[in-house]
């Protein structure tokens, strides 16, 4: 069986780990987190980059900043991860889903200015297979109407728009470092990504419990107290060194899942071109990361026909999101804002096909071989 992924190895993590380990500070902030804010905020020209133990930790902290509070409302795609909404949810906001689009699977930025009422305190875009959505409109329609702007770019770590980063184009960010993603930080593992320098003072002392304990730390205050409302939001240093080992190979990462990407695209061009699929669309200005190899089939049907033909063949493929706004929770705490035209329709054809760093040219052409005997 050809698996759908394997977690990201470079073999630099164990001498990192292995440091970490021996070292008299394990907890968090230690050696290996200070050296990952560092290469963060110098990649993303960042104010402030800070780990977290995961990205839903980074989403959390990120509602907790700009202030959410019961009845205010957020704009987000219902395509996406649970975290997205339930990091809003939980400061009792409710959570107005719109549309996407469906070319790039991400928010249609057009319908985004219709959903905004006087409670809408901000708008979650979220960048689906490391591919951008459109920010300049949502930027200038978040200044337009006093919003913030916050990026879930979970998966886009490694992908610019118009030359800038991922997450360092709204007033705050989150990166995921879960097994799944292009890097990764031992299984687990996020970033908070502040690029406002209204936010960071406070994001220190939300990520450590509420206490001012990182100014102490720094000689800015002869002892720290509780001073605001927060959690443990940090991982431990270990978790920085493995990350840290992946991230001194970052570059060789990418280019080797862009090849993957690039060899899936060729070897199923023909099926899309003959109108039986259609494949991933990086729009101009663009640049994505080769997080996701994904196609889109006719419909449920084909798409079930597929998976099941797959896994005979010994390939692991998966669907993905079950849209939000049909889960017994968004019934609950969100709405759907608009027609749903692509929405549950996009998410009842995709399918994800294996990719990770290192899988061999031979798997990747026994993937396209199958999908391509399935359709012939």
């Amino acid at each position: 069986m050809i698996p759908f992924n394997k977690p990201p190895y470079t073999g630099n993590e164990e001498k990192h780990v292995l440091t970490a380990m021996r070292s008299t500070k394990i907890s968090g902030d230690g050696h290996y987190s200070g050296l990952c804010h560092q290469w963060f905020e110098k990649e993303l020209s960042c104010a402030k980059a800070l780990l977290t133990p995961s990205c839903t930790h980074a989403l959390e902290m990120a509602a907790i900043l700009v202030g959410i509070q019961p009845g205010d409302e957020v704009i987000m795609p219902s395509y996406t991860f649970v975290s997205t909404a339930n990091a809003f949810a939980l400061r009792g906001a409710t959570i107005v889903f719109v549309d996407i689009r469906p070319d790039t699977m991400n928010i249609d930025e057009r319908l985004i200015e219709c959903a905004i009422t006087e409670k809408t305190r901000a708008i979650v875009p979220v960048h689906y297979a490391g591919v951008s959505c459109e920010m300049d409109t949502i930027m200038d329609i978040a200044a337009r109407h006093n919003l913030y702007v916050i990026e879930d770019a979970a998966q886009g770590q490694g992908s610019t728009y118009k030359g800038r980063a991922l997450g360092s184009i709204g007033h705050l960010g989150a990166y995921s470092f879960h097994e799944t993603k292009n890097y990764t930080s031992g299984g687990e593992g996020g970033l908070l990504i502040i690029n406002d320098q209204q936010f960071v003072s406070r994001a220190e002392i939300i990520r450590e419990k509420g206490t001012n304990r990182s100014q102490f730390f720094r000689g800015m205050v002869d002892k720290y107290s509780w001073v605001d409302i927060g959690s443990s939001y940090l991982p431990s240093d270990i978790q920085a060194a493995f990350l840290w080992g992946q991230l001194e190979k970052s570059i060789a990462i990418k280019e080797n899942r862009l090849t993957t990407w690039a060899q899936y695209s060729a070897g199923l061009q023909s099926l899309a071109v003959e109108g039986k699929i259609s494949l991933p669309v990086i729009p101009l200005g663009c640049e994505h990361n080769a997080h996701m190899f994904y196609l889109k089939v006719a419909d449920l049907e084909v798409r079930t026909n597929l998976l099941e033909y797959l896994a005979k063949q010994g390939v692991h493929a998966v669907f993905h999101y079950v849209p939000l706004h049909s889960a017994i929770c968004g019934e609950r705490y969100s709405r759907f804002h608009g027609e749903d035209v692509h929405t549950t329709q996009g998410s009842e054809q995709l399918i994800r096909l294996p990719i990770w760093y290192g899988i061999s040219e031979s798997d990747v052409a026994q993937v396209i071989g199958a999908i391509q005997r399935f359709f012939r």
